[in-house]
């Protein structure tokens, strides 16, 4: 009888996934470089997955499961008192700390080989699902439904933007304060739509 797969072994597997791909990019995984990085034999990735697809679609869901708790984890995030801007803010930071940094870059890395068509499975589902998260924390704080995700459409797309242009250019004077111009926007948005 085959051995069951272990759900925590399972996202030990994904974890050194994303690790291996922030170190060599994305474009370069393979299941025997996870395997080789984790000192492991190829058969336990496939184990858990059964080809690349299935790997990186993993990977996608855990990415946006950490942000996801990242973001709840933030005593504003729940608080409709506070504004939006404080949590963009603090995103912004833990982001581009030197912890999170290799991932952010994966991220956007996945982001643009998917714009160019040139990952092996569609991601449309990532970008959706990360908006559809956004849009609770505007509810929350009154913004009706259709608004929400809208305006969450626009605020993932605009803090992604500027995110890449910080990355790329170094220029963080600039970035920094494209994301005060984006808080001041979302904060304004939110309350303008509120009822």
């Amino acid at each position: 009888m085959p051995r069951q797969a272990d759900p925590a072994r399972r996202v030990e597997v994904i974890d050194a996934a994303i690790r291996h791909a922030a170190d060599v990019g994305f474009a370069h995984l393979t299941l025997r470089g996870v395997a080789d990085a984790m000192a492991q034999s190829t058969r336990v990735v496939t184990h858990h997955f059964s080809d690349k697809l299935d790997l990186i679609s993993a990977m996608l869901d855990r990415f946006h499961d950490r942000e996801k708790h990242s973001l709840r984890s933030d005593a504003a995030w729940s608080d409709p008192e506070i504004p939006v801007s404080r949590i963009v803010e603090a995103a912004w930071n833990r982001t581009l700390s030197p912890s999170e940094l290799p991932y952010t870059k994966l991220i956007h890395e996945i982001e643009g080989l998917a714009a160019a068509g040139h990952t092996p499975t569609p991601i449309p589902g990532f970008l959706a699902d990360r908006a559809a998260f956004v849009a609770e924390c505007l509810q929350a704080r009154g913004a009706p439904r259709e608004e929400a995700i809208a305006l969450a459409t626009m605020l993932n797309a605009a803090y992604t933007g500027l995110q890449i242009d910080h990355l790329t250019t170094g220029d963080h004077a600039r970035t920094k304060a494209g994301l005060a111009q984006l808080c001041s926007w979302i904060d304004r948005a939110v309350a303008t739509v509120t009822p």
